[in-house]
């Protein structure tokens, strides 16, 4: 096995803390702060950001400055139907690989994530637990060429759902868990156009509370017509 380089390392945790949704949207990045929160010098958080730049997940600025990229209209709407379509193609595919204690495995997640309280304290483990949820079911699907897309995807877009889930209510929203139990309830049944339909209305639900947030912020959104 190929050691692991500083390079590699520093690039896979950042990769992780976005995907993980652990920066905010428009958030400016300090060279500086992360060396020193991740242990390094400023070379390889260079490199790193100049990957993850190239990967989309983040924007240079005229400054020179790096930023998550901020929450815009057309790239919500582009990341929410590819989302959709390529995630739920994934899911199709790892449907007939799910066993009886893969099933139950993913109950147990969507438990954990239910028990969770509802206070910005326990955000950063309902984003985990939720992409463990979602990854545990691609990762069935035994695709080496799908799983790295959806990754490049949540890449994108693990800010905005850091964002929506700031922006929940659970007095009149209805939560991830919901959609969950209805995905694995679907997966039990083999009603796989169910498991997607309700896997959409997962993905739609975290886009709408940030059209929601905008509109509230007077900022205009189009509609997506494929959310559930």
């Amino acid at each position: 096995m190929p050691r692991e380089t500083v390079n590699d390392r520093v690039y896979g945790e950042l990769r992780r803390a976005l995907i993980k949704g652990l920066f905010d949207p428009g958030q400016v990045l300090t060279i500086q702060e992360l060396a020193t929160t991740l242990e390094t010098s400023t070379m390889p958080v260079r490199e790193a950001l100049s990957r993850l730049i190239s990967e989309q997940g983040l924007e240079a600025m005229p400054n020179r400055s790096v930023r998550v990229p901020p929450v815009d209209a057309t790239r919500l709407e582009d990341l929410l139907q590819a989302r959709i379509v390529i995630e739920g193609a994934t899911l199709a595919m790892a449907a007939p690989r799910l066993s009886s204690p893969d099933l139950d495995e993913l109950e147990s997640l969507v438990r954990r994530h239910d028990a969770q309280p509802r206070a910005p304290a326990a955000i950063d483990l309902q984003l985990e637990l939720n992409q463990a949820f979602h990854f545990r079911i691609y990762q069935a699907s035994g695709s080496t060429v799908m799983i790295p897309i959806i990754e490049s995807l949540w890449l994108q877009s693990g800010p905005y759902i850091r964002a929506a889930a700031m922006a929940f209510d659970p007095n009149s929203e209805i939560s991830t868990s919901h959609f969950h139990a209805k995905i694995v309830g679907a997966l039990r049944a083999k009603d796989i156009p169910a498991a997607r339909a309700a896997l959409a209305s997962d993905i739609g639900r975290a886009f709408d509370l940030l059209r929601d947030k905008r509109r509230g912020a007077g900022v205009k959104t189009p509609q997506a017509g494929a959310a559930g």
